[in-house]
């Protein structure tokens, strides 16, 4: 099995400098742990984790002796099993532990978050970890936020490697597990097949007791079905016929557990007539692929997904180059009550960037139009770009892009 270099290394080590605990979220089997061991190589720093039991035991029921056995620098595995830990680490951060004495790991970021933020405000520095970036995986293991602007385009043409739609679809359906793209488990079916079972029996009956597992796994494949989609809570719920609060609230647990997340439709005072649904996106497109049993990725390339799934590649890709940096990324849709749509709007030095996401290699100038309803907004409008399965990068003009997806 080959490590693969993750871009957030270089933050984590630095922000370790300054902070004396940083708390490093994401979905299970990301690679959270692989990277902080792989930094932890020649130093004297301990790992201990939380997913055995008896030291799971110990930290929830005396957390002070467990910190005087594991003393620091450690990296505390799977922490969200012993919140009680938070508030003992909190009375040795007062008392003077140095910066980077804490790393904390964990798979459930909003209660993590939650936590932190009472227990150690000010403390600590959390950090969001995703999937593995196609940058990552092909190329530039160092690269900055996506930008805009023609100079940085043009550098991360030089460092990226160039691919077709066809791989780009075999990209997609692969995924970015680094259990599974690092070579170590090679089926991909059954390590998806293993994720879905290990998520289920271990973080949602933890936080669903008495959760009906099959059930569960049919509400996971339901919404998976409609990823890249405007959300409709009502459609899901009726799929696997669980009422709707039932589906709200599964929805909010997969959500938890960073399995999905949301685009809110992007408003201000002058576009009042904006839609208020959020688009969901699933956090790894392998994952959908697999939900959706799409047994290649040349059948999910001529498949009824196709668009959905590119776009919802494409908003990761870019989603990560932030997080990758440990950066956030405002990051909106537009659609109004006049069906006017832009697939994405980032917020980003003062403008608005619409982009367009497209599966054709050859996307019509005629999109672009739709990005001019933004003039109406009180910000204003950016360099705009239509991301598409082109092989290489052009303009329509000079405020417009058309930019290859393999360039994230």
């Amino acid at each position: 099995m080959a490590y693969i270099t993750r871009t957030l290394e270089k933050k984590i080590l630095d922000i370790s400098k300054d902070y004396s605990c940083l708390l490093l979220t994401g979905p299970r089997q990301v690679g959270k742990t692989t990277m902080l061991e792989h930094l932890m190589e020649g130093t004297n720093r301990q790992k201990v984790t939380l997913d055995n039991v008896e030291n799971r035991r110990l930290a929830k029921t005396d957390p002070e002796m467990f910190l005087e056995i594991h003393p620091a620098p450690v990296l505390i595995d799977e922490v969200q099993y012993a919140p009680e830990l938070f508030s003992y680490i909190k009375i040795r951060i007062d008392s003077g532990a140095p910066p980077g004495s804490y790393w904390l790991t964990g798979s459930q970021a909003f209660d993590l978050m939650e936590l932190a933020q009472e227990s150690l405000a000010g403390r600590t520095a959390v950090i969001h970890m995703s999937a593995l970036s196609q940058s990552e995986m092909y190329g530039d293991h160092w690269a900055e936020p996506l930008s805009f602007q023609t100079a940085e385009l043009n550098r991360r043409k030089g460092h990226l490697r160039p691919c077709s739609a066809a791989e780009m679809f075999e990209r997609i359906w692969n995924g970015g597990m680094p259990g599974h793209r690092s070579g170590k488990y090679r089926d991909r079916d059954v390590f998806y097949s293993s994720y879905i079972q290990t998520y289920i029996n271990r973080d949602v009956s933890d936080m669903i007791q008495g959760v009906d597992k099959l059930l569960f796994a049919d509400f996971i494949r339901a919404a998976a079905c409609r990823a890249g989609q405007m959300l409709n809570v009502h459609d899901i719920a009726r799929d696997v016929d669980v009422s709707n609060d039932t589906a709200k609230r599964w929805l909010q647990v997969l959500e938890k557990s960073e399995v999905i997340y949301y685009l809110r439709p992007y408003s201000n005072n002058l576009l009042k007539r904006t839609v208020k649904t959020p688009k969901m996106y699933f956090f790894d497109t392998g994952l959908v692929a697999y939900l959706t049993r799409y047994s290649s990725p040349e059948i999910l390339q001529n498949g009824a997904i196709n668009g959905a799934i590119l776009e919802n590649y494409t908003v990761n890709e870019i989603r990560k180059t932030w997080l990758n940096n440990a950066k956030e990324c405002l990051m909106h849709y537009y659609r109004d009550k006049d069906t006017n749509e832009i697939d994405l709007v980032i917020e980003s030095d003062g403008v608005l960037n619409p982009l367009e996401i497209k599966k054709s290699t050859n996307p019509g100038t005629e999109i672009a139009s739709a990005f001019r309803i933004l003039d109406k907004g009180s910000m204003p409008r950016g360099n705009g770009v239509i991301f598409c399965l082109r092989e290489a990068m052009t303009a329509i003009d000079r405020q417009t892009f058309v930019v290859p997806i393999w360039m994230i």
